[in-house]
């Protein structure tokens, strides 16, 4: 798994794949405060992008990796 969650945030580390996007959405209906951190996290697909646009979760990390995070800045005007 790419992606591990405590009482308050998923952390998203690597390749975050398509089969993850199903317990990422059940985490944060189960966590409406929940927040997100991406600051490993190097690929996302589309399938978790739309689960996180959706559900319109807070970030408190950005991505490292620059190119991706360009990507979520286009996706997240004003969320950083």
């Amino acid at each position: 798994m790419s992606i591990t969650y405590d009482d308050n945030t998923a952390v998203f580390a690597g390749t975050v794949s398509v089969e993850e996007a199903e317990e990422l959405l059940q985490w944060i209906q189960k966590h409406p405060d929940g927040r997100a951190d991406l600051s490993a996290c190097s690929h996302l697909h589309a399938a978790d992008l739309q689960v996180l646009m959706a559900t319109g979760v807070r970030f408190c990390a950005w991505p490292r990796d620059e190119s991706l995070k360009a990507w979520l800045d286009t996706a997240f005007p004003g969320s950083r």
